[in-house]
């Protein structure tokens, strides 16, 4: 299979076994595709062929042509999600989606969501119905609270879980360990996963140790589809999916530990960093915040200046 229609197959039949997609919601991303391909076919070959300057191109037409928001929004999220499954299965050895959002030159700010956004997609994840609900509402907690990177969240065993805890502990980038903290709401998220996290057993493996367990080839969440869950939850809360990504909340946890008047240190710590030029990345993100709100609320921000004498 090396064609871009037989790579659609491939993509739509996933979607509708391994993760039981109704099929308004097929039909949706199919003519996504389909739209997609339309667009790429003569600038690029089609969707197997194209390059990140392409993807961006096709990017930039959804907001020339007078889509809805939401429809933008949408065509995005099934592009993004096609092209990682593609490059999970092999078919590719580059995701040209991922590369669009990659700085040219320079080190850019993190993305940033605000702390009304993460309280959407919360909720918008634990709306979900039933078991799926309350796992995506987990992990949208547990990265939040923690500042866990994704592969430590996929890493997570049941056993490190179990009991409660007020802290994790991590083995992050280069073999360190360090402790990421669990708050009141990851910790309830949490208890309320573990009563229905039978149901992702793998059937020929319920003693599965992984604390996201799933019936995939890996026995557990993958990274890849830890970020296709976070683009369905950043639908449903009416958030752009570009903008959302495990490495985002990484970022919303230390920005706003930084605003509410958190020591740097302390920061660096718990995300883990090496070098605290690392984290101060995130003061210019939490300065600019904070000065914004200075100017809008504080009380001599908007009383005219009267000159003495």
């Amino acid at each position: 299979m090396g064609e871009g229609s037989g790579w659609t197959e491939a993509f739509l039949e996933m979607m509708a076994v391994e993760r039981a997609s109704a099929r308004n919601t097929l039909s949706a991303y199919a003519k996504d595709l389909a739209d997609a391909e339309a667009y790429l076919k003569p600038r690029c070959g089609g969707l197997a062929a194209a390059g990140a300057s392409d993807v961006e191109a096709y990017f930039r037409a959804l907001g020339e042509r007078g889509l809805s928001p939401a429809t933008a929004s949408r065509r995005r999220a099934a592009l993004r999600q096609f092209y990682r499954f593609v490059l999970g299965e092999g078919w590719r050895s580059d995701d040209p989606s991922r590369r669009v959002d990659a700085p040219r030159k320079g080190r850019s700010l993190p993305k940033i969501l605000s702390r009304a956004e993460v309280d959407q997609l919360i909720a918008a994840a634990a709306g979900r119905d039933g078991a799926d609900g309350l796992r995506l509402a987990c992990i949208v907690e547990l990265l939040y609270a923690s500042g866990l990177r994704v592969s430590e969240l996929t890493d997570l065993t049941l056993a490190m879980l179990a009991r409660d805890p007020a802290f994790l502990m991590v083995r992050g980038k280069g073999g360190k360990d360090r402790l990421a903290p669990l708050n009141g709401p990851a910790r309830a998220a949490i208890k309320a996963y573990l009563g229905i996290r039978s149901t992702f057993l793998p059937r020929t493996d319920l003693a599965n140790p992984w604390f996201f367990p799933s019936r995939g080839k890996a026995g557990r969440l993958t990274p890849r589809r830890v970020g296709q869950l976070l683009d369905e939850a950043a639908l449903a809360a009416g958030i752009d999916p570009a903008r959302v990504s495990p490495h985002v909340l990484r970022h919303a946890f230390a920005t706003h530990l930084l605003e509410g008047g958190a020591d740097l240190r302390v920061v660096q710590t718990l995300l883990g960093h090496a070098d605290i030029g690392t984290t101060q990345i995130y003061t210019h993100v939490a300065s600019e915040h904070l000065s914004e709100v200075v100017a809008t609320h504080h009380p001599l921000s908007r009383r005219p200046h009267t000159p003495k004498g």
